[in-house]
C-alpha cells in the first residue's frame, strides 16, 4: 500500500468514524475539507444513507463538505456563501457550537473577535 493510499484509507475510516458519530447523536454537525473528487464520492454515500449535507467552495481544488442534522445545515446554509474567515463573530460562534467545539473556548473566541472589531 503505498503512502497515498494509505492517507485515502486513513481519511475514509475518519468520515465513517464520523458518520457513526452523527447517527448516535454524539454531533449534529461536521465539516470536512477535501478535494472535489473525494467529497463528491463521500456525497454519494450520505446520499445513500439520507444524511443531508452542503459542499462549500473552498479555494483551488479544495471544498468543505458539512453534513448532519438538518437544522445545523439550515443555519450554516445562511452563511456558506462567503469564506470562513470572514464570518462574523456571530456566525463564527454559532458553526463552532454546532461542530461540538468547547463551548468556553467559543464564549472567548467570540469576545476576542467582537473587541478586534471595535
Amino acid at each position: 500500500m503505498s503512502a497515498e493510499e494509505f492517507h485515502r484509507y486513513d481519511s475514509m475510516k475518519l468520515f465513517l468514524h464520523q458518520i457513526y458519530e452523527f447517527r448516535k447523536g454524539v454531533r449534529n454537525l461536521v465539516l470536512c475539507t477535501m478535494c472535489r473528487t473525494c467529497a463528491s464520492l463521500l456525497a454519494e454515500r450520505l446520499e445513500r444513507q439520507g444524511i443531508g449535507y452542503l459542499i462549500q467552495e473552498v479555494a483551488g481544488s479544495k471544498v468543505n463538505l458539512y453534513f448532519g442534522n438538518r437544522r445545523c445545515l439550515d443555519a450554516v446554509a445562511t452563511f456558506i456563501h462567503k469564506p470562513l474567515n470572514r464570518l462574523s463573530p456571530e456566525e463564527d460562534f454559532m458553526l463552532g457550537t454546532m461542530l461540538g467545539y468547547d463551548i468556553a473556548g467559543q464564549c472567548e473566541r467570540y469576545c476576542k473577535r467582537l473587541r478586534e472589531q471595535a
